[in-house]
């Protein structure tokens, strides 16, 4: 650790705390696709991000010395490389990839199996284009096939992470035999959540250094010998079998054709174990040394992001574990499966150097739910492989950021019993939302929650951290409003809140005349416009946002069919058609996230409440503007289609205005009112051990320095 004193600490930089990111990543290296390295790059992000980074020159050549010797170190010591091949296995097509690109023992033999299994595929479409899949695994390592690898274990292909399951050419929605994957619904298996029942094949191709190794297998492999002559091994129960000289270069592929049928595990000799363990090794201390020499650590600011970050991974874990470094293969004919399929195409025309094909992200206009998210997973290939543990990232900042934001309008001890009901009670499936509303639908691969995530990190610029309100800075501001423009790239049905929000804190700043605030929002909200220019370039028509929202299945209530209803409602005519709409279209959306009837009238008083703050000056402004910005969403939304998933975000800035109201207004009320029931609810020994849980955790925030909310506390 740094030993300097805490007065000297240089003041917050963006840029030096990305650098030294960097650095953290280059140690860790590209792509970042295994839990070791993932679990180091998130604790430096908290040691980072909480504490100080040093404007020492000295410090920094040194750190960059040493990353580059344990980077160095890695590529000289590190165990030698496996060449990995894997694909479906699905004979035929138009090119016939896989009868020309595999050995023609192989291939007999997977198709015979192929035909027993799969009798009734010929309706289903999509074939390989090629003998072996893209990886994005190998995106960096130049392998042969489709990547390099220094291990073999498996016994679940989610976890072998095989890229291709969610290629979109694969898009089957349940047609034939042939299927893309069961769920197993127990919620104590989410580890083992999804079972593939794609065909496949893997195939390896040893180097010397594994001889003396043992490979251990259950299934069947197909192990190459003399004149490229495949022997079947077959072995239902496991069987293990001595890597020997001659085997070095020769291919052995393991069969998938039935579901749940092949599990390989790689025992190598202890020459490549302990060079194994030296690349581990070599890693973590280039990351040690990154942050000793940069970063001034703050062990007690990091209890609370830890924390959050420990119940979210609890979370993602109970409902869907693959997403930790997994692949789960997303359902045919859902949003998760075309974003990542075409993510994928986008980032291997990126490789070809195709740029405007990847621009052109598959859609000449843009159509299909949120543009933004295709170019997202492209980007996540390049930096995470073939895992979603970039989604992963922004899922896991979402709870810290959503207590920033809270913390802002709330004292903290309110702040933080909202974060503890938004992680682990689920009082918001009834009311506002749940953290595992935004858990499950990342799994599935949405666009939602990524929009989510960037709206609240635009959010907090935008209003300022702080009760004093946002800086007159251009950089704040800048970032603020380039973060809520990449949210509406995410989720197009996000435009109304983000431009009553940004239309108010413009006319603030015009009002109180911060001019190097007003640049940062207009430059850093311009980025927008590249959605029409996009639009405008490949399909040739002025489409602003997407083009989607003008089907009769998405706008279902127009302000005139609105209109029409009023009409009908003041001639009493309470069997009118458009009445009828209306009624159904208030249903949907006063029953909230859970979609109860039931809850029809909190939700009422919950909007409300909205109006009553946004329209009253005795609140804080940047409040009422949330509140204002809220109310429009909640007011277009009501002309869509209505989803629970399209909400969420709305509800749960309700709740923050709501409980905002309810600190400020609504517990004197309450005691005015019903006393009794309010004397009976704050003494019951439930809220007396929150409340005791409570304090140590705001004691624990104020022993970091001063807190925003001291001031009413």
């Amino acid at each position: 650790m740094m030993s300097y004193d805490v007065g000297k600490a240089v003041r917050f930089n963006v840029w030096r705390r990305l650098a030294a990111l960097a650095l953290i990543i280059a140690a860790v290296g590209l792509p970042i696709n295994h839990l070791f390295g993932y679990a180091l790059l998130v604790i430096a992000v908290v040691i980072i991000f909480t504490g100080d980074v040093t404007p020492s020159a000295k410090r920094w050549l040194g750190a960059a010395g040493l990353v580059a010797l344990a980077v160095a170190g890695q590529v000289l010591v590190g165990p030698p490389r496996i060449e990995e091949g894997h694909n479906l296995f699905r004979p035929g097509g138009p090119n016939k990839a896989l009868e020309r690109g595999l050995p023609p023992d192989v291939y007999r033999f997977m198709a015979a199996e192929y035909a027993t299994q799969y009798p009734k595929s010929e309706s289903v479409g999509g074939f390989p284009d090629r003998a072996f899949a893209f990886s994005a695994d190998g995106i960096f390592g130049h392998p042969l096939y489709s990547r390099r690898v220094t291990q073999i274990d498996f016994a679940d292909p989610v976890w072998l992470r095989l890229g291709f399951i969610n290629e979109a050419q694969y898009n089957w929605a349940g047609e034939g035999d042939l299927q893309r994957r069961s769920r197993d619904r127990r919620f104590w298996m989410g580890w083992h959540r999804w079972q593939l029942l794609m065909p496949w094949f893997v195939m390896y191709q040893m180097p010397k250094d594994f001889a003396g190794g043992e490979l251990c297998w259950r299934g069947t492999l197909l192990w190459e010998g003399e004149a490229q002559h495949f022997t079947p091994l077959q072995q239902s129960g496991g069987a293990c079998r001595t890597i020997k000289p001659e085997d070095a270069g020769r291919r052995i592929f393991g069969v998938a054709i039935k579901p749940n049928s092949l599990a390989m595990t790689l025992k190598p000799p202890l020459k490549v174990r302990m060079q194994q363990l030296a690349e581990s090794a070599l890693m973590l201390a280039g990351v040690l040394a990154a942050l000793g020499l940069l970063a001034r650590w703050r062990p007690r600011k990091m209890i609370l992001p830890l924390a959050l970050i420990a119940a979210s991974l609890l979370v993602i874990a109970i409902d869907d574990a693959s997403l930790i470094g997994g692949w789960r293969p997303f359902d045919g004919g859902d949003d998760g499966l075309i974003y990542e399929g075409w993510g994928r195409r986008i980032a291997q025309y990126l490789l070809q150097g195709d740029i405007m094909l990847a621009l052109r992200g598959e859609e000449s206009v843009f159509f299909y739910g949120g543009p933004g998210l295709r170019y997202f997973c492209a980007l996540e290939r390049f930096i995470f492989g073939d895992t979603h543990l970039g989604y992963l990232s922004l899922i896991l900042l979402f709870p810290i950021v959503c207590f920033a934001v809270f913390r802002r309008f709330l004292p903290v001890r309110w702040a933080l019993a909202m974060i503890v009901f938004f992680m682990v009670i689920p009082v918001g499936a009834l009311f506002g939302s749940s953290f595992f509303h935004y858990a499950a639908w990342t799994a599935r691969g949405f666009a939602d929650p990524a929009a989510a995530v960037l709206f609240m990190c635009g959010l907090l610029p935008i209003v300022g951290a702080s009760f004093a309100g946002p800086l007159n800075r251009f950089a704040p501001a800048f970032g603020g409003a380039l973060l809520l423009a990449l949210a509406v790239f995410i989720r197009p049905n996000l435009a109304p809140m983000v431009g009553v929000l940004l239309g108010g804190a413009g006319l603030a700043v015009l009002y109180q005349r911060q001019w190097p605030r007003l640049i940062g929002m207009c430059l850093g909200f311009i980025p927008i416009l590249g959605m029409a220019l996009h639009n405008w370039v490949f399909g040739g028509v002025f489409v602003l946002l997407s083009s989607n929202v003008n089907l009769p299945q998405v706008y279902l209530m127009s302000p005139a069919t609105w209109l029409i209803a009023a009409w009908e409602l003041l001639r009493l005519d309470f069997a009118g058609q458009y009445i009828s709409l209306a009624a159904l279209q208030l249903e949907k959306w006063l029953s909230g996230p859970s979609q109860s009837p039931l809850l029809i009238p909190l939700h009422a008083v919950g909007v409300i409440i909205l109006v009553r703050v946004a329209s009253r000056r005795s609140f804080d402004p940047w409040l009422r503007l949330v509140a204002g910005a809220t109310l429009a969403q909640h007011l277009v939304n009501i002309c869509l289609l209505i989803a629970p998933r399209y909400f969420y975000l709305a509800w749960l800035l309700t709740a923050l205005v709501n409980v905002a109201w309810l600190e400020a207004e609504g517990v004197s009320l309450l005691r005015q009112w019903l006393p009794r029931w309010w004397d009976r609810v704050a003494n019951h020994p439930l809220s007396a051990r929150l409340a005791s849980g409570l304090t140590k955790l705001q004691k624990l925030l104020d022993a970091n320095g001063a807190d925003p909310g001291e001031a009413r506390a």
